[in-house]
C-alpha cells in the first residue's frame, strides 16, 4: 500500500507523513527522487528509517520512532512546523483514516468510546493545510466493517478534504460525483469491491 501512494506522489513535493501506516511510505521514495518529508515535531528534509542499530533517539519523527535526516535537512520549533502546516507550505500530506465519506469528510482522530480522551494532535491542521490529502487505510475495519461510506458516523477531523483514498484493495479518488476507483488489486472485480464498500462506487475512467 505504501508503496503504491509512494509511486504517485509527484517528484518536488513536500510532504507530511502522518503516523502509522504512512510512516512507511519514506522507505519506498527512491533516493535520487527529490521529495522533501516534512514531520510536524519540527523537521524538513526528514529520511527514512535508520538501519537496524544506527538509530538516534534525539531523531524521531512525529509518532515518536527513530528517522533520518537528509544532507540539507532542518530542525525547527514545533510551532515554526505547524505555520508551515497551517499557511499551505505542505503539498501533500498522507494520513491514516478510520472513515472517508464520498464527499471528502475525515474521520481519523477518535472512535468516541465513553470516557476516552483521545488527542487530535496535527490532523486537524494537516486536513486543511495540506493542498491535497491522501488517505492510506484498510479498506474494511478488523470487524469487517465498511470504512468507506456515504456520511461519517464518527467525529470528523475535516470537511470535503480528502482527495484520494488508498486501500488493500483499491486506489479511489474523491471527485464531485462520488467516489472514483482508480486502480484495483489483481483479480478483484467492481462488484466484489463494491460489496467491500458502503459508498457507491463510480468504474474506472478509460
Amino acid at each position: 500500500m505504501a508503496a503504491r501512494l509512494a509511486r504517485d506522489i509527484p517528484d518536488g513535493s513536500y510532504v507530511n507523513l502522518g503516523i502509522g501506516m504512512p510512516v512507511h511510505v519514506a522507505q519506498f521514495l527512491a533516493p535520487e527522487r527529490e521529495v522533501v518529508l516534512h514531520s510536524e515535531n519540527g523537521i524538513l528534509g526528514m529520511g527514512g528509517p535508520p538501519a537496524p542499530g544506527a538509530e538516534d533517539l534525539d531523531l524521531i519523527n512525529a509518532g515518536k520512532h527513530p528517522t533520518t535526516l537528509l544532507p540539507g535537512g532542518a530542525f525547527f520549533h514545533h510551532a515554526d512546523s505547524f505555520a508551515m502546516m497551517r499557511g499551505g507550505h505542505l503539498d501533500l500530506c498522507v494520513m491514516g483514516g478510520m472513515q472517508v465519506a464520498d464527499n471528502g469528510d475525515l474521520a481519523n482522530w477518535s472512535l468516541a468510546r465513553p470516557g476516552e480522551a483521545p488527542a487530535v494532535g496535527g490532523a486537524m491542521d494537516l486536513a486543511v493545510g495540506a493542498r491535497r490529502v491522501y488517505i492510506l487505510m484498510e479498506h474494511n475495519s478488523k470487524h469487517g466493517a465498511a470504512k468507506l461510506l456515504r456520511r461519517c458516523t464518527l467525529p470528523l477531523t475535516g470537511r470535503a478534504v480528502v482527495d484520494r483514498v488508498y486501500t488493500d484493495l483499491a486506489v479511489i479518488d474523491v471527485t464531485p460525483e462520488g467516489f472514483r476507483v482508480r486502480d484495483t488489486v489483481p483479480g478483484l472485480s467492481l462488484a466484489e469491491l463494491q460489496a467491500r464498500t458502503e459508498a457507491p462506487l463510480l468504474a474506472p475512467q478509460t
